[in-house]
């Protein structure tokens, strides 16, 4: 495969399911005016709450400031700094800005042809410029946009892609990831949706918030909100279909189905096989043999068997804010089928090579120090029972 598939022309986009995208522009706008409209009120409750702080102070005189005005001044006082206090603890809910992307940030000098193929699919999907690319320790391609500084400044748009995902998928598998990454940022992603975006994730977060500093308040939010939760969820189902829809402008359906078969397979696999063999390493050995990134290609390669596509579709749990597996290639209405292993070479090989052993070193690393503490307790505990085994076959040989 060229190694700029992009550059290639397009036919013209066809959605299959156009009524079903002109519903998803008009839930964003309906839910993002309705995050404008709550994220506006929050200071305005806290305002309201000030101003009835300081009415009770002003009322506590009136009533009593002649007979008794230490009373009044003392009542006033404590509703006063009440009112206060809860305004603030108000306003300390809306403080909560998006986590900034995690990972080992990329120059275009660490991979130049990744970033050659960024750009030139990038450009023919429309999908805007892309500020910086990230490796991450997940199996999962995704992009985000946040604001430079936190609230305020230009929007930057993150590149996120998994160096398990990296290792599972092939040149055309992550072309094919890629395109429908670019076209949540082509379809969803630009003008006023980008902001919008951002306005409905602060939402959610501020919601979050207000159940911890507020727990009766956060329980009652969450069942008077249920329908905006509902059409949240209803809205990013939407929003990979219509991804998947646009995705097909460069890519084949058939090889983004194999793709989402491919992934699934790969990500069971990890989820069933690998992790636990690695971390049932802690029964046996102080410190693991195996490191899992460095070794992540080598036991894709050795351990990982192809399965038919039934049985990776069956392994594929339904979830509720993205559509499986299944639902998507019915809407492809591409071939269930694996992807042929006419090509070998991984992505991670082709276009991380040179850095491979640095990036599996950091994550090994960083994996290591979240591990170490269970994977210590674990051990103590399996040498413990040894002991205790041991001593009672003792006891029991000399009795």
């Amino acid at each position: 495969m060229n190694a700029e598939p992009a550059t290639r022309s397009v036919p013209p986009f066809r959605p299959p399911h156009f009524r079903l995208f002109v519903l998803r522009g008009r839930l964003a706008a309906c839910l993002t005016l309705a995050a404008a409209a709550s994220l506006l009120s929050v200071p305005l409750l806290a305002l309201l709450l000030g101003g009835f702080g300081a009415l009770v102070a002003f009322g506590c005189w009136l009533l009593w400031g002649a007979t008794w005005p230490l009373l009044a001044i003392s009542l006033g006082s404590v509703a006063a700094v009440l009112a206060c206090y809860a305004a603030v603890c108000l306003l300390s809910v809306l403080l909560v800005p998006l986590p900034a992307p995690e990972g080992i940030r990329l120059s275009p000098t660490d991979a130049p042809e990744l970033f050659r193929l960024i750009a030139s699919m990038s450009r023919v999907l429309a999908a805007g410029r892309i500020d910086h690319v990230w490796v991450t320790p997940d199996i999962n391609a995704s992009v985000l946009q946040r604001p430079r500084r936190g609230f305020f400044g230009r929007i930057e748009t993150h590149l996120l892609i998994g160096l398990p995902l990296a290792h599972s998928v092939t040149r055309a598998q992550l072309m094919a990831v890629l395109a429908h990454e670019f076209s949540h940022l082509a379809l969803q992603r630009k003008g006023f949706g980008k902001y919008g975006a951002l306005l409905r994730a602060w939402w959610l977060r501020v919601l979050d918030r207000i159940g911890d500093v507020f727990p009766v308040l956060g329980a009652r939010a969450d069942r008077w909100l249920h329908r905006f939760y509902c059409n949240m969820a209803r809205l990013a189902r939407i929003e990979e279909f219509e991804a998947d829809a646009f995705a097909t402008k460069l890519v084949d359906a058939d090889l983004l189905g194999g793709t989402l078969i491919e992934v699934s397979l790969k990500g069971q696999f990890l989820s069933r096989d690998y992790w636990p063999r690695v971390l049932a390493q802690s029964k046996v050995r102080a410190k693991p043999l195996v490191r899992p990134y460095r070794d992540l290609g080598l036991g894709m390669a050795a351990g990982f068997m192809r399965a038919s596509a039934d049985d990776a579709l069956s392994g594929d749990e339904p979830r509720p804010l993205h559509p499986n597996t299944r639902e998507r290639l019915r809407a492809l209405r591409a071939s269930p089928c694996p992807p042929l292993s006419g090509e070998q070479t991984s992505a991670a090989r082709h276009y991380l090579a040179p850095l491979l052993l640095t990036l599996a070193w950091v994550f090994d690393r960083a994996w290591w120090q979240g591990v170490r503490p269970d994977w210590q307790l674990t051990y103590s505990d399996a040498c413990g029972k040894h002991l205790r085994k041991q001593a009672g076959r003792r006891r029991d040989g000399g009795t």
